[in-house]
């Protein structure tokens, strides 16, 4: 048997018990046929790049499938026939990854940055390099600004 990550996104309307009701239709499928699921991550509601069938908003599960290439056919044959699931992949691997995913790990980074403050969490960035009196470029012909002005003024003062 093949090894399988399949990703279904469920409506963003529809409860967490709903979804795992159609993890659960889904792992009878496979079940039945032969197969087994290795590992079942709810994501969570997560925001959409772009509006899918005027959805903003999905609910994402990552499945790890150990299964013939036949119960895969009828999980998405299903998930088609399905009005919750508005968008599935799936992808044969050579090896199952173990422990959490990159989602997941992803969402406990996120997590611990949070807590720190601000985008780069405690980090410390050192001391800011000092450019102190350095003269400033000068932009081909244009007068600087307070070039400009001060010659603007002391025109007007020669007057």
């Amino acid at each position: 048997m093949a090894l399988y990550e399949h990703v279904f996104l469920a409506r963003q309307d529809v409860s967490s018990q709903q979804v795992e009701a159609l993890v659960d239709q889904f792992k009878q499928i496979v079940e039945q046929a032969g197969g087994k699921v290795a590992k079942v991550e709810p994501w969570g509601l997560k925001s959409l790049t772009y509006r899918i069938q005027k959805n903003r908003k999905a609910h994402f599960t990552l499945m790890n499938l150990d299964a013939p290439a036949a119960a895969i056919a009828e999980v998405e044959r299903q998930e088609r026939l399905n009005e919750d699931v508005i968008r599935f992949l799936t992808i044969r691997v050579d090896e199952l990854e173990e422990g959490p995913s990159a989602m997941l790990r992803k969402s406990d980074r996120d997590d611990r940055e949070g807590r720190g403050g601000g985008r780069f969490g405690d980090r410390d960035r050192g001391p800011r390099r000092d450019f102190g009196d350095r003269p400033r470029r000068d932009f081909g012909d244009r007068p600087r600004r307070d070039e400009g002005e001060a010659a603007a003024s002391s025109e007007g003062s020669a007057e």
